[in-house]
């Protein structure tokens, strides 16, 4: 097997969606992964998908290990799973911090536990995961999910720290605000006129797997837009 492979987690959502195209259109194998199945079915033609919850670090190491037995060892790793919750400290209850550290925080370091022994063999690699201007700059309103991405952002430069000797590289995205079928409903014109089109972040994170950014890692990436 001779083919680049590169694995989008989180390809049911648009910013997923958008990713597995690009890096199709750069020349790599992309396998997607999803826990909704339904969703996977909008990925465009010849984008093979799996459908598991990688929040859950058997199910991330099983899905892995099946796409590097099925289509070669993967030499890209995108993980753009993520989820949203409102609400101040006061009012946050340990459900709340939970679900956003499992699935922010936690399924990033199982997926990258799961992919980098393939990568480490290879002797190179990149990792890409996605987490959020709140992680980087304290917001009110939002504690366990700025929390959560505060950790993730905070895992991707001990990942850097542990595997650059490696030669792999591990970097993230960090967008502010995305423009979606889920967020526009919500959003007043005024403050959707400034958010970001998945297709555009998805562009930064084609950069990062590329061998253009060779030598970035461990980089926090703002995409806040304009």
């Amino acid at each position: 097997m001779s083919a680049r492979v590169a694995i989008v987690v989180g390809a049911g959502g648009e910013l997923g969606r958008a990713t597995a195209a690009k890096l199709v259109g750069a020349g790599f194998t992309v396998v997607g992964v999803d826990r909704n199945a339904e969703a996977l079915k909008e990925l465009p033609d010849g984008i093979e998908s799996r459908a598991t919850d990688t929040t859950d670090p058997t199910a991330a190491k099983n899905v892995v290990d099946q796409i590097a037995s099925e289509f070669g060892a993967p030499e890209v790793l995108v993980n753009t799973l993520g989820t949203y919750h409102l609400g101040d400290a006061l009012a946050a209850t340990p459900d709340d911090l939970k679900l956003m550290l499992d699935v922010n925080a936690g399924a990033a370091l199982w997926l990258t536990q799961a992919v980098v022994p393939y990568l480490r063999e290879r002797g190179a690699g990149a990792i890409v995961h996605v987490a959020a201007r709140p992680g980087i700059e304290p917001a009110p309103g939002m504690t366990t999910y700025a929390v959560s991405k505060a950790a993730l952002v905070h895992l991707v430069r001990v990942l850097d720290l542990e595997l650059r000797p490696q030669g792999i590289r591990v970097n993230a995205v960090a967008p502010a605000l995305l423009d979606t079928d889920k967020t526009r409903p919500y959003l007043p014109p005024e403050v959707l006129a400034h958010a970001v089109k998945p297709a555009a972040v998805a562009e930064v994170i084609a950069f990062l797997v590329s061998d253009a950014a060779a030598v970035v890692s461990g980089a926090i990436v703002p995409t806040y837009g304009a």
